[in-house]
């Protein structure tokens, strides 16, 4: 499972992970698409444009392994935000390639876009 170095472990003073510190010994986690219903609590909305933030100053729309992202996050925005890069498409490989759908990120977190994005999402020292 690649880490990726740099790349922030959890959303700063919460408990919302972003990463894993190991490997699942049954394998990884399958991505599915999640519903995001608009009643969600502030804090999970604050969570998914975070890392969605992460995603693209780590990443921007080019294509990335999947490796240590944590599969429970990603499944927030797969399918919309975070697509598949590669065909087939193994959900359940931590070697799975995904890439941000810049397009469909913007309508969706538009705050993220913003020109004060930075200051609210940026993490400084990312955990490694």
């Amino acid at each position: 499972m690649l880490k990726h170095r740099g790349f922030p472990g959890r959303l700063p003073g919460t408990d919302f992970q972003f990463t894993l510190r190991r490997a699942h010994k049954e394998g990884a986690t399958q991505l599915t698409a999640r519903r995001r219903f608009n009643d969600r609590r502030p804090a999970d909305r604050r969570a998914d444009a975070a890392f969605l933030y992460a995603l693209i100053d780590h990443f921007g729309d080019e294509p990335f392994e999947r490796g240590n992202l944590d599969a429970g996050r990603l499944s927030w925005l797969f399918q919309r935000e975070v697509v598949a890069a590669e065909d087939p498409f193994d959900p359940a490989s931590y070697d799975a390639l995904l890439r941000v759908d810049l397009r469909v990120a913007r309508a969706s977190f538009p705050e993220i876009f913003a020109d004060n994005a930075a200051a609210t999402y940026h993490h400084g020292d990312a955990d490694e």
